[in-house]
């Protein structure tokens, strides 16, 4: 399906938060994704993620995670300093102000021409795997996905501590969370918190382990596994086109 690209702002807290939209070219209404990038904001590896996943018949949306201390436009190189500088934004935004803006981007999605306002779902990736899950706490969201979702283990998110595994009782979406066996960042007994949790809670969901490093749907570094990806990006099509009860059209 051919997509176009086009850029929003919302203003939140007095902040200017950038939006990339990658959309099907064709007139919709489509289910909208709210698409969180990895600490690095949006280079080309999450803008082409997020072009894939409209060429399936969604209207996507990216927001820049840390409008407040960040530059619009601003993505941060996939390097040793900016890992540092990634994390270092990560920790110094707090938990109030991701919900905020997960608020004020699901609601732009419920009220954008081009989305049925009744098909909301997440996604995301490391952080973004998190603050995936975290705005399924939205009750609009209707399907999560998360892809080796950090800090939902260990509670680590942002300036203050996350509340989110305790919280996932209250999550109405399906999850489908998606994690490399050989993650440094979410390993085995972080998974096992997660599964059990969800479990505990009732929470519909489906678990993905593939033999991958952490971040390895990230096609410009060293742990890019591209078979683990396809396999990962074939079920999380299907897994959402489940939930919003059809079945997706080929890219």
């Amino acid at each position: 399906m051919q997509i176009q690209r086009r850029e929003v702002g919302l203003t939140i807290d007095d902040s200017l938060m950038r939006l990339a939209i990658a959309e099907p070219a064709a007139p919709g209404p489509y289910p909208g994704i709210l698409f969180y990038s990895d600490i690095y904001q949006l280079g080309g590896p999450i803008l082409r993620l997020a072009d894939r996943l409209a060429g399936y018949g969604y209207v996507v949306a990216a927001p820049e995670i840390f409008h407040r201390l960040e530059p619009i436009g601003t993505a941060i190189a996939p390097s040793d300093l900016g890992r540092l500088r990634g994390n270092d934004a990560a920790r110094r935004t707090a938990i109030a102000q991701y919900d905020a803006d997960a608020t004020a981007a699901i609601a732009w999605l419920q009220n954008d021409n081009a989305v049925a306002p009744s098909q909301i779902g997440t996604l995301g990736f490391c952080i973004g795997g998190h603050l995936a899950c975290r705005a399924a706490l939205n009750p609009a969201v209707k399907a999560a996905v998360c892809c080796y979702p950090t800090g939902i283990h260990s509670g680590q998110l942002g300036r203050d501590g996350a509340d989110t595994l305790e919280r996932l009782g209250d999550i109405a979406a399906s999850l489908l969370l998606v994690f490399g066996d050989r993650d440094p960042h979410v390993p085995a007994a972080g998974r096992e918190a997660i599964l059990t949790a969800l479990t505990a809670a009732n929470v519909a969901h489906k678990t993905l382990i593939y033999p991958a490093n952490h971040t390895f749907m990230r096609d410009d570094g060293y742990r890019y596994d591209p078979a683990a990806t396809d396999a990962a990006w074939a079920e999380m099509i299907a897994f959402l086109a489940r939930c919003f009860g059809g079945s997706a059209p080929h890219s």
